[in-house]
C-alpha cells in the first residue's frame, strides 16, 4: 500500500516491501466479473470493495494496538471529528512496528504505524493524515490502480490467454499487487492532496497550518544521517520540494488567520 504522501497498493501511504502483504485472492473479490482489457471502466466501487478485503487481511497479519492502548487513544483524540471525506468513512487504526510508515486507501481506512507516530507530533501526525485523506477523497490511487494492472497485463501477455478475473493465475494477481504498490502520484496530484488535505483539516475544526508542521518536520529529517529515515524519506523522491510545499500551505494559513510558527 504506499507513503506518506504517496498511494500504497491501491492506498495513499508510504507501506514499504518490508511489510507484511496479504495475498487476496482477487478473483474471488472480483467474482470473474471484470476483463483485464476492461480495466480501464473499474468503479470506485468495485476498487473500495477490493482494498477493504486486502485492508482486513493486512489487520489479521499485523499486530494493531488495542483500542485501549496509549497509540490508538492518541490517535482517536486527534483525529476526532473526521469522520469522512467526499462520502467515504474514514477508519483509523495503528500498527505497532518499529517501520516509519502511514497509509491511506480507497475505501478510507487509514493506518499508522506505532514508531511514525513516536517522531512525529500531533499537529505534523495530523499533517501527514489530511494529506493522506487527500488523495483518498480525490480518488488518485484508481488511477495507479489501473495503471498496474494494465502493465501488468502487457508484461505477462494475459490479456491474450485469458477472459476474465477469475481466468487469472494468484501469481498474476499479486504481480498487480506489486506494481500498485510501486505507483508513485504525480506531483500535480501531490499538490491537490496538500490542499484537498488543508482545507479538510479547516473544515474538521483543526488547524490547516498542521500541513506545513508536517513537511517541516519531514525536511529536518531529510538532514539526518542516520539510516532508519532511508526508507521513510525516498518514498519523497517524485514529490514537490519541501520549501515549495511549506511556503505554499503558509501562504494559506496566513491568509486565513493561522500563526505559523
Amino acid at each position: 500500500m504506499h507513503s506518506l504522501f504517496r498511494t500504497i497498493i491501491i492506498c495513499a501511504g508510504i507501506l514499504t516491501s518490508s511489510m507484511a502483504i496479504a495475498q487476496t485472492n482477487w478473483a474471488r473479490v472480483f467474482s470473474g466479473a471484470l476483463k483485464v482489457g476492461q480495466a480501464m471502466t473499474i468503479t470506485n466501487e468495485q476498487l473500495a470493495e477490493a482494498v477493504k478485503d486486502e485492508v482486513e487481511e493486512m489487520d489479521r497479519r499485523n499486530k494493531v494496538c488495542p483500542a485501549n492502548s496509549k497509540y490508538a487513544l492518541r490517535l482517536k483524540r486527534i483525529t476526532k471529528g473526521m469522520t469522512d471525506a467526499d462520502g467515504i468513512k474514514l477508519n483509523f487504526k495503528v500498527y505497532q512496528t518499529t517501520e516509519y510508515n502511514a497509509f491511506a486507501c480507497p475505501d478510507g481506512s487509514v493506518r499508522i504505524f506505532s514508531a511514525l507516530m513516536d517522531i512525529l507530533s500531533d499537529e505534523e501526525l495530523l499533517g501527514v493524515i489530511g494529506h493522506e485523506i487527500g488523495h483518498v477523497a480525490l480518488r488518485h490511487s484508481k488511477k495507479a490502480w489501473r495503471s498496474a494492472l494494465l502493465r501488468s497485463a502487457a508484461s505477462d501477455a494475459v490479456g491474450s490467454v485469458s477472459s476474465t478475473w477469475a481466468d487469472l493465475s494468484d501469481s498474476y494477481l499479486g504481480n498487480i499487487t506489486s506494481a500498485a504498490l510501486s505507483a508513485k502520484h504525480s506531483r500535480y496530484h501531490e499538490t491537490q492532496a496538500d490542499d484537498y488535505g488543508y482545507n479538510y483539516l479547516k473544515k474538521c475544526g483543526k488547524n490547516p497550518w498542521a500541513m506545513g508542521l508536517a513537511f517541516k518536520k519531514l525536511k529536518d529529517l531529510s538532514k539526518e544521517k542516520d539510516s532508519k529515515y532511508q526508507k521513510l524519506l525516498s518514498a519523497f523522491s517524485s514529490h514537490p520540494d519541501f520549501d515549495e510545499r511549506i511556503e505554499r500551505m503558509r501562504g494559506k494559513a496566513k491568509k486565513d488567520g493561522y500563526r505559523c510558527d
